[in-house]
């Protein structure tokens, strides 16, 4: 009876090295396969086992010395129970038996498993396990750092320091491709939005610049009455003063300077060129990320973009960056066209050559080649190798164009045919 007795104890403890084989194995599956910045944020919000976990984590060297300690300690241990267990069963022939029977039950049981569930749920089964962990590297911390040296000292004979265990930053690539897959966790509109930003060092002042030929301003040599006119009519808040041309910028008004003495009749030309300020010019070429710091830093709204020589290539505002992020500024892109797009069908329309290709793909969502010309003519113009004449079609980008109007120069207005729009769901 006694042997009975003492053959039960002796398959208890077996069972017991067995739970702690897996319970070693699956949690240093799911400590390796924590999310970091993940684990950063519940740290950073006060949950303990997070905070114990990164905390661990910091020096993974001690922590795997820890776990395989552990691990091995009960496996050889289970391996030697085993054969006692096996004599006393069927003598020396089964132990070969028995040896085969814990593999089998390790690998199944103790690995594989564990294992798996460490790596589908990592947060669940690492952070209860760091409660475990972090008092039991205190305890055993002499046989973990004697173990650690002659491991670190091998490693470091390779080139390896295991100090060097900082949480690398995702570049913006990797931090691109953790937007995308973010899932419901995000909403798409913020999705697109967070890519913007990180688009915008890929997207130059020279991308979504008004035009040198397409800059709206006040010729100051022109008669005060249409002056008057075009200030009481303007669209813009802000416009250029020149003289003889935009080349000869003198300054930039600020319409709502211009209220008070527009209104009392006591406007004059003095008195408007007074009140601009000085022109602000960046040189072309210039990523959006930074002009959108440039404009924070000096406090402005408006530039002009210049080129090597100091030529006025285009006009630059803090509004089409943000739109570069947000999209254009009305509900329905669609519906409030632009001046250089008018609708003939749903799937149809006329748009003017000289536009903005980026512009023109933001305003109705359309996917046309950005990374060439600026324009929808240079667009067309380097597809085709030459400026075609009316009538011409073809399919550009996916999309079916026929040109309606060309000069000997430019192409001045073409037929897009887009996809139908999908319908909303009720």
């Amino acid at each position: 009876m006694s042997d009975d007795v003492h053959l039960g104890v002796l398959f208890g403890v077996l069972g017991v090295l067995l739970l702690l084989s897996a319970f070693f194995s699956g949690t240093e599956t799911a400590m390796m396969s924590l999310n970091r910045y993940r684990l950063r944020h519940r740290a950073r919000a006060g949950v303990r086992g997070a905070r114990l976990a990164e905390a661990l984590l910091a020096r993974p060297d001690r922590l795997i010395g820890l776990i395989l300690l552990g691990n091995n300690l009960a496996n050889l241990s289970a391996a030697s129970l085993t054969t006692i267990i096996s004599l006393r069963l069927g003598g020396e022939p089964a132990i070969a038996i028995g040896t085969g029977a814990l593999l089998l039950v390790i690998l199944i049981f103790s690995e594989v498993a564990p294992k798996t569930l460490g790596a589908l749920h990592p947060s669940r089964v690492a952070l209860p396990a760091a409660y475990v962990y972090y008092p039991l590297l205190k305890i055993c911390y002499p046989v973990v750092w004697l173990v650690n040296a002659v491991s670190n000292t091998l490693l470091k004979l390779l080139g390896v320091s295991p100090a060097d265990a900082t949480l690398h930053s995702l570049s913006s690539e990797e931090l691109r491709t953790v937007v995308a897959e973010a899932g419901a966790l995000i909403p798409k509109r913020h999705q697109r939005m967070l890519i913007s930003i990180l688009d915008l060092e890929k997207v130059t002042v020279d991308d979504i610049m008004v035009p040198h030929n397409e800059i709206a301003g006040i010729e100051l040599e022109d008669d005060w009455h249409a002056i008057l006119r075009q200030l009481t009519n303007s669209q813009h808040t802000r416009l250029p003063l020149f003289r003889d041309g935009i080349d000869h910028i003198i300054g930039v008004i600020h319409l709502r300077r211009l209220v008070e003495p527009l209104a009392a009749g006591e406007l004059t030309r003095e008195l408007l060129v007074e009140k601009a300020e000085d022109p602000y010019f960046v040189p072309e070429g210039t990523p959006l990320n930074r002009q959108l710091i440039n404009f924070q830093r000096a406090r402005r709204r408006i530039a002009l973009v210049v080129d090597e020589y100091g030529d006025i290539q285009g006009l630059v505002t803090l509004e089409d960056i943000l739109e570069e992020i947000v999209g254009e500024f009305t509900t329905d892109p669609a519906a409030t066209l632009h001046k250089d797009v008018q609708r003939e069908s749903d799937t149809t329309y006329v748009v003017n050559g000289g536009i903005n290709v980026r512009a023109l793909n933001r305003m109705m969502n359309w996917s046309l080649p950005t990374d060439g010309p600026k324009t929808l003519n240079g667009l067309i113009v380097e597809y085709l190798e030459t400026i075609p004449e009316t009538g011409v079609g073809f399919r550009l980008g996916g999309y079916p164009i026929e040109v309606l109007q060309s000069s000997e120069n430019a192409v001045k207005t073409v037929r897009i045919h887009a996809p139908a729009p999908e319908k909303k769901r009720a």
